[in-house]
């Protein structure tokens, strides 16, 4: 599922409403599988399932963005993951500010980016903008301007 994610998503962005809509019944497919594999397993962890397979997972979370019933369910249970140690809090920070930014809510770390203005990426607003960075290093997150050069032309 990851590797049909990352062929296809260079369609969510797509001026060609064709092209959206199969990313939208990709994302949308595997949402429900993901939904299904967290009724069986709960959240997929690296010990159950190894660590190419769980950051599948993650990815799938994150892109669910029309399946906040989803998204919500995987932050739960990844959440209880990282608190028993079994699941990074990186990518739960991130799947937290994209629950937030799907559900019209401010975000903690500013990993979601609302677009660019003058050649800059910005962030969907957070809660405490001036506290971005701090937050984003107890996480393991680098800082927003090291994130963002990463999306930069060069």
């Amino acid at each position: 599922m990851a590797e049909a994610d990352y062929r296809s998503a260079v369609r969510a962005n797509s001026d060609d409403p064709a092209e959206q809509l199969i990313w939208r019944r990709l994302t949308a497919r595997h949402g429900d599988r993901l939904n299904e594999i967290m009724d069986e397993y709960g959240w997929p962890t690296a010990e159950l399932v190894g660590e190419e397979a769980a950051r599948a997972a993650w990815l799938i979370a994150q892109h669910a963005d029309r399946q906040l019933d989803v998204q919500r369910r995987a932050l739960q249970l990844m959440q209880q993951a990282v608190s028993a140690g079994s699941a990074g809090p990186r990518e739960l920070a991130f799947l937290r500010d994209r629950t937030l930014v799907n559900e019209g809510r401010k975000q903690v770390y500013g990993t979601q980016i609302a677009g660019v203005k003058d050649g800059a990426p910005v962030p969907w607003p957070c809660e405490e903008p001036e506290r971005m960075d701090e937050l984003r290093a107890e996480v393991g997150i680098e800082p927003f301007d090291e994130y963002v050069a990463q999306f930069s032309p060069a």
